[in-house]
């Protein structure tokens, strides 16, 4: 069994109406301070493969065909 975590943001330079909105309430509720805020998606795993690199290569394609859209995201894998 092998567990991963894939986080998503969006791409430098690709507006976040959310992360913003987010940066407006943090403010409003008296966090001054607090600058850009990003907003993202995080995943949690679970494969029944034994093999690291081959879950690796199953879990960019994932990625890649439905997790992520890579025009305007990235994303990053990491296996716990």
């Amino acid at each position: 069994m092998i567990k991963a975590r894939i986080t998503v943001t969006l791409k430098n330079g690709v507006l976040d109406p959310q992360g913003k909105a987010i940066e407006h309430a943090l403010s409003g509720l008296g966090f001054d301070g607090v600058g850009a805020v990003r907003q993202g998606k995080v995943f949690d795993v679970e494969l029944a493969e034994g093999d690291k690199a081959k879950a690796e290569a199953d879990l960019k394609a994932m990625c890649d065909k439905l997790l992520a859209n890579t025009v305007i995201e990235n994303y990053s894998v990491a296996i716990t």
